[in-house]
């Protein structure tokens, strides 16, 4: 199984528009960090408030929100949790992190995931489907392994190429806000359900970028049914970066409705347990990955059935 996988390794390294993509990731960052340093330094902003009036408006806001009654139990915790932290930061005068420096950045690398899901899609929905439209099927299947091996190398192939993304997202991050931020100063501060305590933001970010990584390994093993039924890699990228950019929309639409709580996208982000915002009442992170597995299993069910029945010599 190891050398299935070198191989499925290899051959996708072969391709260029793996290396495009890696190169682009690293683009995209270190753009991004550079166009916003050029808009801080061409708009300043003129009397900007202090870090002690943003924090007091930020408690502030958070104890309205607690007032809500409709609010479930996570939510709340989290919105007592943020009203500690700005307490503690204002009794012992604890500036958090500039929002352009580098350890703001760690900390919210996990927003710019979305490009990792989107290569990932592109290689997982055409890492089988290109072995039908290039013919080279016929040739791999004629060696002496079975076919659920041949099918596992390249999942695992495609899912260990989405943890490399995953990882060249947090180190570009990391280095695009030093380089064009600096270090800065600040304390990072977490609330642990009983105390505020001072923590890591490489540990925070590395958190927050682990439970987005939950979107990208389902939608990329989405994509990978996908072109591993319709044998089209067009339609399997086409479809999934769809549903991608459009599923999230429908937990709204669907949201008075108890079906909702087992639609897959309103799962695929975990970090909603950490930030407060939850779409949908009444679901819990136990529950999220429940969901995720069960349709973790559908699909791949449906992967190695067609690709162990399907006919390749005609």
């Amino acid at each position: 199984m190891l050398k299935l996988i070198q191989n499925e390794w290899m051959k996708l390294w072969s391709r260029k528009s793996s290396w495009i993509m890696l190169i682009l990731l690293v683009l995209i960052l270190f753009g991004t960090a550079a166009i916003t340093k050029w808009v801080n330094t061409a708009m300043p902003v003129e009397n900007p408030e202090t870090w002690q009036q943003v924090e007091t408006n930020e408690m502030l806001y958070n104890q309205s929100m607690l007032e809500n009654p409709e609010l479930d139990q996570v939510q709340r915790d989290y919105f007592e949790g943020e009203i500690a932290i700005s307490e503690h930061r204002l009794e012992n005068d604890l500036p958090p992190y500039e929002y352009t420096s580098m350890q703001q950045g760690v900390i919210e690398s996990h927003f710019m995931i979305s490009i990792v899901t989107l290569f990932t899609v592109i290689v997982a929905g055409g890492i089988v489907a290109a072995e039908f439209s290039q013919g080279t099927i016929k040739m791999l299947l004629t060696r002496p392994v079975k076919r659920w091996k041949i099918l596992t190398s390249k999942y695992l192939a495609a899912m260990i190429y989405a943890v490399l993304l995953t990882i060249v997202l947090f180190i570009s991050t990391a280095m695009a806000g030093l380089i064009f931020f600096g270090i800065g100063e600040g304390t990072f501060l977490t609330w642990n359900g009983s105390e505020v305590a001072e923590g890591s933001f490489w540990l925070e970010g590395l958190k927050m970028l682990a439970l987005s990584f939950a979107g990208v390994w389902i939608i990329g093993t989405f994509a990978f049914m996908l072109g591993t039924v319709f044998r089209s890699s067009s339609l399997a990228i086409g479809l999934s970066i769809f549903l991608m950019f459009t599923g999230i929309q429908l937990v709204f639409l669907l949201a008075d409705y108890e079906i909702v709580k087992y639609y897959l996208f309103t799962h695929t982000d975990l970090t909603q347990y950490y930030t407060g915002f939850l779409p949908v009442e009444g679901i819990t992170m136990t529950m999220s990955v429940i969901v995720l597995m069960v349709y973790f299993v559908i699909f791949m069910a449906v992967s190695y059935l067609t690709f162990g029945k399907r006919d390749v010599t005609a």
